[in-house]
């Protein structure tokens, strides 16, 4: 009785180990980092446009398989040349490659008119500039 009381606590210990742990991060071995700088006086109203504009198109591109995960970074330095870095892990280099088309007919699908399209991304111009990007390799 004692050693069926004992697999049991075990049992249930081992179990709730489990649940408790959280999922691994998706592993890919190539990533795409995008920095962008926030135009002065622009910090909230970039982070907002990425929230409400970037991000729709990022869930549309990676519901189609064009990468594994987005996250982006906000630098709370006032001296960095960078405010908003933006990490895509992406499977391999085929994958890299065809971000970019991805990400475009993503933004297609979530936006249809060209107009639109058009006039958030002149949005997105008066927000923020380009301050480098890279490819890298990830080791595991």
């Amino acid at each position: 009785m004692r050693k069926l009381v004992a697999v049991c606590l075990l049992t249930m210990m081992m179990a709730a180990l489990a649940v408790a742990q959280p999922p691994a991060p998706p592993t890919g071995s190539v990533a795409m980092i995008f920095y962008w700088k926030a135009k002065p006086g622009k910090m909230d109203e970039y982070s907002r446009y990425i929230r409400e504009i970037a991000e729709p198109i990022d869930m549309e591109a990676r519901r189609a398989g064009a990468f594994l995960s987005v996250t982006t970074y906000v630098s709370q330095k006032p001296d960095s040349p960078w405010t908003h870095m933006r990490i895509f892990i992406l499977r391999d280099q085929a994958q890299a490659d065809a971000l970019k088309d991805a990400l475009d007919k993503a933004g297609e699908r979530v936006h249809p008119d060209a107009a639109e399209r058009k006039k958030n991304g002149d949005y997105g111009v008066t927000l923020r500039d380009a301050a480098g990007s890279e490819e890298v390799q990830i080791l595991h």
